[in-house]
């Protein structure tokens, strides 16, 4: 299989606004990092940063353009969370999810689409896909109850999706799928309390037997093997694959924690001494020069992987053909490597700045938390990456999980 870092289906057109968009988001950096201290501490994402990013454009990447929205590829998403991730990891975070979420809507019928941007095109989408409720069957739709956590960007979002089982369905493809319903149908249960990603306000969504109309279902294994119930199949951003998109927009934020800890450390380094050596700065140091190193290039390495699987996703979408398992195993492992070497560049630039790094007041401690939290996302998760990966270069298929 060929490593492009960019679909070759990439058009000028797309860059322009690749370009723009990333120079929008990078805009708003000084902001998000003059409120990360409080986004912190408050436990969760200031409006101020929401009316920002939704005034750049940055809420509406993936919302179809038949809905206003910029309907990007998916490594514009990555390129934008990460200069995010450079000034505030929950603020990425927040924005990844929120535009995952408007993603999942996007392969639902049009009804459903209709439901959620018809009357408000700028309705945003928070979700949980895990299927932690029950949809039982009754005249016209389901009745759904169930709790959904963590519901990450609920805080600021118009509808959810969320992820259910249908008992009267077991054994189909109907079992198990995804439905939508709004906000205000369901209540918020403050449980999000986290060491890292604590601006995310990732709290719990319950719902106790809210109705969902049918065209609100979308059955799971049938958007796992690209069976999309959209009937706008030349709206090439809805023909990505399901799981890969699930973990790739996932590491959008790390790219932007590692790079902010590489920043810290060549901003820091020539300024500080070494403690207990004979070096003036820590920048005339080997171990931190070494450190440094090593860092900014574990940082380039989750791009890397990050990239290729975006442009792996990207040109999978333009061009009408569905991945096979193979290929979106690759894709999974590309985006558990890339949180892996993320979290070890930010590990590294702790160890050389030593225990200042975990003072209140310096921002790399938060930096730290956040990409050692969301790098455990269990979509993430590099181990059952492996394996999955390995065990398809052997020709081994489907006997670690159902979500490849």
């Amino acid at each position: 299989m060929s490593i492009t870092m960019d679909a070759p289906s990439t058009t000028d057109a797309a860059r322009t606004l690749r370009v723009d968009l990333v120079e929008r988001a990078a805009a708003l950096r000084p902001l998000l990092a003059d409120n990360a201290a409080a986004t912190d501490r408050d436990r969760g994402v200031p409006e101020e940063n929401v009316r920002a990013l939704a005034a750049a454009g940055l809420l509406s990447l993936t919302r179809p353009a038949r809905y206003g929205g910029r309907q990007t590829d998916f490594r514009t998403l990555l390129e934008v969370t990460r200069e995010l991730g450079r000034a505030c990891g929950s603020t990425a975070w927040v924005t990844s999810l929120l535009n995952a979420s408007a993603w999942f809507v996007g392969l639902f019928p049009a009804l459903a689409q209709d439901d959620v941007w018809g009357t408000t095109p700028d309705a945003r989408v928070a979700g949980v896909v895990t299927p932690a409720g029950t949809a039982h069957a009754v005249e016209g739709g389901y009745r759904v109850s169930g709790r959904w956590a963590p519901a990450s960007g609920c805080a600021h979002a118009d509808w959810a999706v969320l992820g259910v089982v249908r008992p009267d369905a077991e054994g189909t493809a109907d079992a198990v799928g995804i439905v939508l319903a709004p906000m205000s149908e369901l209540t918020v249960e403050d449980t999000w309390f986290v060491t890292g990603l604590r601006g995310t306000a990732s709290n719990t969504l319950v719902g106790e037997d809210v109705f969902v109309p049918a065209h609100r279902f979308h059955s799971v294994p049938d958007a796992v093997e690209g069976r999309y119930a959209t009937p706008f199949t030349d709206e090439a951003l809805y023909r990505a694959p399901f799981v890969p998109v699930a973990a790739v927009v996932l590491t959008g934020p790390h790219l932007g924690l590692a790079a902010a800890a590489v920043d810290v450390l060549a901003d820091r380094a020539p300024r500080r001494g070494l403690t207990m050596t004979d070096y003036a700065t820590q920048a005339q140091a080997p171990t931190v020069q070494i450190a440094a190193g090593n860092a900014a290039s574990l940082a380039d390495s989750a791009q890397l992987h990050a990239y290729r699987a975006a442009a792996d996703l990207d040109e999978a979408a333009r061009s009408g053909v569905f991945p096979d398992y193979d290929a979106r195993a690759r894709m999974r492992m590309d985006a558990g490597m890339a949180v892996v070497h993320a979290r070890e560049a930010v590990r590294l630039v702790c160890s050389a700045q030593g225990a200042s790094t975990f003072g209140e007041s310096n921002p790399l401690q938060r930096v730290w938390r956040d990409v050692e939290t969301g790098s455990r996302h269990a979509v993430l998760n590099p181990e059952v990456a492996a394996e999955v990966y390995g065990k398809s270069l052997f020709g081994i298929r489907g006997t670690v999980t159902a979500l490849v």
